[in-house]
C-alpha cells in the first residue's frame, strides 16, 4: 500500500516597509513643536514690536489713552529737541571708542592664549568671566567707585574723578565695555585654532617675520571671524544702557556727556511718560543699526576673506 504525500503550500513572508507618512500630517507634527516658540515670538516680539510702532504716531503718556499725532514725534525729535542729537553724538562717540578698543584687546589676548602650553583653560576662563559680570549693576557700581573722586584711579595716577569730568566720564564708560572683551576673545581664540599650521611655515620659509605673518596670514584668515565680531559688538554698543546709567547715577551727566541714545529714550519713556516720544525714537534707532549693519555687509566684500571662494 503506497501513500501520496499532498505537498502543502507555505506563504511566503515578505517584509514590508513601514508606511511613510503623508506630508501634511509630518508638517502637523512639526507645527507642534514649533508653536511655543512661534507663539512667544508673536506674543513677546512681534506683537510689542506693532504696538510700539503705533504708539510712535502717538501722544501717549502711560496713564491717558493714546493720542493720534502723525508725525509729530519724528519732526521734534530731529528738528526741535537738542538733547536728542546730543545723545546720538554721544552715542556714536562711544562706539567709536569703545568697539575698536574691545576688538583689539580680545585678539591680543586671544593670540597670547593661543601660545600657551599650560593654564589655557584656567586662563580662558578668566577673562571670560568679565563678559558674564560687566552688564549687571552691581560691576557697573563699582566701576564707577573705582573712577570716582577718591577712587582707585584717582588714588594711583591722581587724575580726578573722571565720572565728574565732562572730558573723561564717556571714556570710564567705554572702558567698562571694552573689560568685557571675554566673548569675542574666545571667538577670536576659536578662529586662531583653526587657521592650517602649513602657511605660518610657508610664510617663515619666505622669510616672514611675526609681524608679516600677522598681517599676510593671521589677518586675512581670521577676517571673517573679525568680521563676525565686529557686528555684534557694534549692534550691542548703540545699545549700551547699564553702564552709562549706573556711571552717571540715571543723570546722563555730567553735561550730558554720558547721555548715550537708549538712556534718554529710557528718559523719554518713563521719567517724563512720553511713551509715543520714546516709541518713534526706539524706531529710529532700529533703523540705524540695520543700515550700519547694512553698511558692514556691503563693505565686507573688499576686506573678508574666504577661504573656499578663494582670494579676492
Amino acid at each position: 500500500m503506497t501513500t501520496t504525500a499532498i505537498p502543502t503550500q507555505t506563504k511566503r513572508v515578505t517584509a514590508t516597509a513601514p508606511k511613510r507618512r503623508p506630508k501634511r500630517e509630518r508638517e502637523g507634527a512639526a507645527w507642534v513643536f514649533l508653536s511655543p516658540w512661534v507663539l512667544g515670538a508673536i506674543v513677546l516680539t512681534l506683537l510689542p514690536m506693532a504696538v510700539s510702532l503705533y504708539l510712535s504716531f502717538t501722544d501717549y503718556d502711560l496713564f491717558n489713552p493714546p493720542k493720534w499725532v502723525g508725525l509729530r514725534n519724528y519732526v521734534q525729535m530731529f528738528t526741535e529737541d537738542p538733547r536728542y542729537w546730543r545723545s546720538v553724538v554721544t552715542t556714536v562717540t562711544y562706539v567709536v571708542i569703545a568697539v575698536p578698543l574691545q576688538l583689539a584687546l580680545a585678539l591680543v589676548v586671544a593670540l597670547a592664549l593661543k601660545g600657551m602650553k599650560r593654564g589655557k583653560a584656567f586662563y580662558r576662563s578668566a577673562f571670560y568671566a568679565p563678559s558674564l559680570l560687566g552688564a549687571s549693576m552691581s560691576i557697573a557700581l563699582v566701576w564707577r567707585a573705582v573712577f570716582n573722586d577718591g577712587g582707585t584711579v584717582d588714588n594711583l595716577f591722581g587724575t580726578g574723578g573722571w565720572v565728574n569730568e565732562p572730558g573723561w566720564s564717556l571714556l570710564a564708560v567705554a572702558l567698562l565695555t571694552v573689560w568685557q572683551f571675554g566673548a569675542p576673545m574666545v571667538i577670536f581664540l576659536a578662529g586662531l585654532q583653526q587657521i592650517p599650521a602649513e602657511l605660518y611655515e610657508a610664510a617663515a620659509v619666505d622669510g616672514a617675520g611675526k609681524w608679516r605673518q600677522f598681517l599676510s596670514v593671521t589677518v586675512p584668515m581670521l577676517s571673517p571671524v573679525l568680521f563676525f565680531n565686529l557686528v555684534l559688538q557694534t549692534i550691542q554698543a548703540f545699545q549700551v544702557f547699564t553702564p552709562a546709567f549706573a556711571v552717571s547715577a540715571g543723570k546722563g551727566g555730567p553735561a550730558d556727556s554720558t547721555l548715550v541714545y537708549t538712556m534718554y529714550l529710557y528718559d523719554r519713556g518713563f521719567v517724563a511718560s512720553h511713551m509715543g516720544y520714546a516709541s518713534a525714537m526706539a524706531w529710529v534707532l532700529l533703523l540705524v543699526i540695520g543700515v550700519v549693519t547694512a553698511v558692514l555687509f556691503r563693505t565686507s566684500r573688499s576686506w573678508v576673506f574666504y577661504a573656499s571662494e578663494g582670494d579676492r
